[in-house]
């Protein structure tokens, strides 16, 4: 069902986005892979056995994604699938405590550039009648925890981006997937931390979510019947019954 179709992932270079390179790619989609690491992308595309457009791209710069849409070439213009995986937390401090840098880094990451992604891809979608957006949520976006206020209502406005794009594209063939996930082991904690290892590891006591088992998460989606929409998905580690929630096991 998904062979040859045309797929954009942004934040491909590493964690989800990465993950769901290899998944689509193993049902013989085209890939463009879109991330801020070059070097990162070069090496994906080594690793996989389709055709890999890179595009170089920061989300959060609205004109040089609205650029970099519309300079596509035509082999490579019309999108089929947008998997809007690009995301990142900063900090874990209260609100009278926080950086206004990791806030502007997050909201303009987070919720801007899934915006400028969505809006410049979406008009090709709409006028062929046919495309598929998949943003990659949280359970922070239904849930809320100390610390987490700004990251936390970035992802409450993907929650609200993606219900609002289920309503205005009503009537068109184009659909709307949110896939939103508990504590996955990625580089997430690594750049909420600014690298401080120590304070990244997180993941003790449970097996976490893998950045496969999201990507699974998002190629259901995508592979659904075309008059099946899969508006949200929570996915959580069994040992995670919120996301404030977890389940310590000796072993």
């Amino acid at each position: 069902m998904l062979k040859d179709k045309l797929v954009l992932i942004t934040g491909a270079s590493s964690g989800f986005g990465r993950a769901c390179a290899h998944h689509f790619a193993r049902e013989g989609c085209r890939l463009i892979l879109a991330a801020r690491r070059t070097e990162k992308l070069q090496e994906l595309a080594g690793e996989l056995d389709v055709d890999t457009h890179l595009l170089t791209l920061d989300v959060r710069d609205r004109e040089a994604v609205e650029t970099t849409i519309e300079g596509l070439p035509a082999a490579w213009q019309e999108i089929d699938i947008l998997v809007n995986n690009a995301g990142l937390s900063r900090g874990l401090e209260p609100v009278h405590e926080g950086l206004q840098s990791d806030w502007d880094e997050m909201i303009d990451t987070n919720v801007k550039g899934l915006l400028w992604m969505s809006r410049a891809v979406l008009q090709g979608m709409v006028a062929r009648d046919r495309g598929h957006i998949v943003n990659i949520g949280s359970i922070s976006g239904h849930q809320v925890y100390a610390g987490g206020a700004v990251y936390c209502a970035t992802k409450h406005a993907v929650a609200a981006i993606n219900q609002g794009l289920r309503l205005d594209l009503l009537g068109t063939r184009v659909r709307v997937s949110c896939v939103d996930p508990g504590m996955a082991e990625t580089e997430f904690s690594l750049v909420r931390f600014h690298g401080d290892e120590d304070k990244a590891d997180v993941y003790n006591g449970f097996p976490p979510l893998t950045a496969d088992d999201v990507a699974e998460c998002v190629l259901f989606c995508a592979s659904r019947p075309p008059h099946v929409a899969v508006m949200d998905m929570v996915v959580m580690p069994q040992d995670q019954a919120a996301v404030y929630g977890s389940y310590q096991r000796n072993s």
